[in-house]
């Protein structure tokens, strides 16, 4: 992590572009230290030392925001500016975030903390933040031009309000909303309870982590901020597959994942070899009566949905998004399909003219996994990963839940792949096959189409001179 000292150095000199902040030059001096992280590994959880306690979360390929106690204040400070975040291994992408990282760190605090956070900006425009889903005076709400003047570059801001209530919450810009989120920034912020609370449960893991899109071209690193819908990377906490993290858990543990969308459409998020129940939304706990079992949640814009499961089954399991082409990376979107064209001649032709030609996808995309295609610089193959037993053909938002009898409590590393008992592996069957039993129907058609031979019919045709031809 980089220091208070580090920051000074990076926007000139000591105090200079923030000497002229909208805070006082009292306040000014004592900022906490904007503590930076430029790694995309998952960190452990931060156990506070400070403040009212608490079971920290696990932030996927992130990390949690120190702070400091100040007269009973818990204290932070945020630095929006431009970033370079590791989507996957071989691909980075020039955003905008905090703190050295798109996302920018989770904020944790305690319902009833009083909270002060200091924002600078080193963005090259205003910003301002909105802390979505917060109870908070209307002047501290983060809505540029209608709550507070807007952050301008070189600038730092205070916001300061009481934690009023426990749950999942988010930080993001309400400033050039559609360039700055396009661009990466926005943030987690996690409330606990101060006590023992009737809807919400002691878990022995709770994961957090954003949904989050970008339209980067291959050998490109900037995103396209105009686009709408047809982003071609999809991922959680800006990383894609196979660049996240696994979420590596104990067996019978309970766990806790909350998840905030903050792309441009919905995510159904599918969890294999598990039920799990919804509990929470950005709107607090779900009452007990009201919670239900799922295999898959949708989540909408805008929206947190906190799920939670008992993880009784062992296993490697996938954990993704069920729109499929959410699980693939650096997709063209007016590809035609092949399947079933026959590119012999036309592709002996062209190889004459084109050495390296590849015919592709005339069975199907699966191929493409094993192709040692060159790929423009910085990007990444549209389906990847390599498991246990060969390509998992994935990307985008896609990860493994790794449930291990011996991982130990508080044990957040990665156990590796797991290990099956003799018996329980599907494998090739060598025995003979037999043709399957089959029904003969009983019923048919409720209105059955009677055949009737096809009336002749004359074709007339009336021409602009109004005559009439056959």
């Amino acid at each position: 992590m980089k220091t208070r000292r580090d920051f000074i150095k990076s926007i000139g000199i000591a105090g200079g572009a923030v000497a002229v902040a909208a805070v006082s030059r009292a306040a000014l001096a004592a900022l906490p230290e904007p503590v930076l992280q430029t790694g995309a590994e998952t960190l452990p959880p931060l156990v506070p030392n400070s403040g009212h306690p608490y079971n920290p979360v696990v932030t996927l390929n992130g990390w949690t925001l120190p702070w400091r106690m100040n007269n009973g204040i818990k204290e932070f400070h945020l630095v929006a500016e431009p970033v370079v975040r590791e989507m996957a291994p071989g691909m980075k992408a020039h955003l905008w975030g905090y703190n050295g990282q798109s996302p920018g760190p989770t904020i944790e605090v305690v319902e009833g903390d009083r909270v002060r956070i200091f924002v600078s900006n080193k963005l090259p425009e205003h910003t301002s933040i909105h802390w979505h889903g917060q109870r908070l005076p209307n002047g501290m709400d983060g809505v540029s031009g209608l709550t507070q003047p807007a952050i301008q570059p070189g600038k730092t801001f205070v916001y300061e309000f009481v934690a009023r209530r426990p749950g999942t919450f988010m930080y993001h810009p309400h400033a050039d909303e559609m360039t700055q989120m396009a661009m990466g920034m926005m943030g987690f912020w996690v409330t606990h309870p101060k006590a023992r609370h009737p809807l919400i449960d002691e878990v022995q893991r709770d994961f957090c982590f954003l949904l989050n899109a970008y339209d980067i071209d291959p050998g490109s690193y900037t995103p396209k901020i105009m686009t709408m819908l047809e982003f071609n990377l999809w991922s959680w906490n800006s990383r894609i597959f196979p660049g996240i993290d696994s979420l590596n858990v104990r067996l019978n543990d309970k766990v806790r994942i909350r998840i905030g969308n903050l792309t441009m459409t919905n995510h159904p998020m599918h969890l294999h070899g598990h039920e799990f129940t919804v509990t929470g939304t950005d709107g607090g706990p779900i009452p007990k009566n009201a919670r239900w079992p799922e295999v898959t949640t949708d989540i909408a814009v805008g929206q947190m949905r906190q799920i939670e499961f008992i993880a009784a089954e062992e296993g490697d399991w996938a954990f993704h998004c069920h729109k499929s082409h959410h699980t693939m990376n650096a997709m063209g979107h007016n590809l035609p399909t092949m399947i079933g064209v026959d590119h012999r001649s036309v592709a002996r032709k062209i190889t004459n003219l084109i050495p390296d030609y590849m015919v592709m996808a005339e069975r199907g995309m699966a191929d493409m996994t094993e192709m040692a295609m060159p790929l423009p610089d910085n990007t990444i193959p549209m389906m990847t990963g390599e498991g246990p037993f060969g390509s998992v053909e994935m990307g985008g938002m896609f990860t493994v839940v790794k449930v291990r009898r011996e991982q130990k409590a508080g044990d957040y590393s990665n156990p590796g792949w797991y290990q099956h008992p003799p018996g329980m592996l599907a494998i090739e069957s060598n025995g003979a096959t037999q043709e399957p039993a089959r029904l003969q129907a009983e019923s048919g058609q409720s209105m059955p189409r009677k055949e009737k031979p096809a009336p002749e019919i004359e074709l007339q045709i009336r021409k602009p001179t109004g005559h009439v031809g056959h």
